[in-house]
């Protein structure tokens, strides 16, 4: 991390609270579930599609991942009562993962299991690497026993490759989202290069379209979206094959590109209590954002 960068996370406590939440709107739909199911009515009203993230991770209280895991099949019976067109991602360490592996299955199971009976599906995002082998061991576990569970991989892992081919050469059909990844890892673990990082996220999205698989094409890098347009016209995939997604509040006017070249695209929608934990530790994490959130700030937005 440069020095800059470091200066810029370590002056984050400073920031005030009002300041940092008048940023988050743009991002986050808001604290409640109603304020969740509002922004996806009007993404969908817009021909978005949507997937919707309770904020929270690691859980430190058993009672805390219930309590998720609780708010979670609201939702999802939320989503069907308004019929609204979208699923949901979850993070393991909000439901116990750090806790208790088991523990965490059986809170995930159950909100698994709540989308199936609603014919809904629900998203394994990818925390840091530490629960990278815990993430894909789950997965593992529920997709032999429910449809409706997907996985996400990030380009910027050196292992995501040879996971990737695992799974699919042990006979799974698999639904993966496939990012960049935002966690500050060391070089032994990610690669660290963005031009490396973007040829492996191609690469590994032409080994998916080779395996198979069906793939959501999470980015707001344009260079990227025209890799995916290539590799799709080259595979000559239908739109219901794929689809992309991208961060409620990012790059509104490219979303609306892709959607009017006749792609598929969802939106990813957080809400929660924890909006401050959640963009504070996004904004220590990821340095780039800290940078751009001082460069707005010094704007005056």
């Amino acid at each position: 991390m440069s020095l800059f960068n470091k200066l810029i996370v370590g002056t984050l406590p400073l920031i005030p609270k009002f300041i940092v939440g008048s940023i988050s709107k743009r991002y986050i739909a808001g604290e409640r579930m109603i304020d969740a199911v509002r922004m996806v009515r009007k993404l969908n009203q817009e021909r978005f599609m949507a997937t919707i993230d309770l904020l929270g991770e690691h859980a430190s209280r058993r009672e805390e991942a219930i309590e998720a895991a609780d708010e979670y099949v609201r939702l999802i019976e939320a989503i069907a009562i308004e019929k609204l067109d979208s699923n949901v991602s979850i993070k393991l360490t909000h439901l116990g993962l750090k806790l208790d592996y088991e523990f965490c299955l059986a809170n995930v199971s159950r909100i698994v299991a709540a989308a199936k009976e609603r014919g809904n599906f629900v998203r394994l995002d990818m925390e840091d690497s530490s629960c990278t082998d815990d993430t894909m061991r789950m997965y593992m576990t529920l997709r032999r026993k429910y449809w409706n569970v997907g996985l996400v991989f990030q380009a910027y892992l050196r292992r995501t490759i040879r996971d990737i081919r695992s799974l699919i050469d042990d006979g799974m059909n698999i639904n993966v989202r496939l990012c960049k990844g935002i966690y500050n890892e060391a070089r032994t673990i990610a690669y660290n290069d963005k031009e490396i990082i973007n040829r492996n996220f191609a690469l590994l999205l032409r080994e998916l379209f080779q395996r198979g698989g069906y793939v959501a094409i999470a980015t707001h890098d344009e260079k990227l979206v025209w890799e995916a347009f290539m590799l799709i016209d080259e595979f000559k995939l239908k739109p219901e094959q794929y689809e992309f997604q991208m961060l409620l509040g990012v790059d509104a006017e490219l979303r609306r590109i892709i959607r009017d070249s006749g792609h598929r695209l969802r939106v990813y929608v957080p809400y929660g209590s924890q909006w401050y934990a959640y963009s504070a530790r996004r904004l220590k994490e990821n340095p780039q954002i800290a940078r751009y959130v001082l460069n707005n700030l010094l704007k005056g937005s």
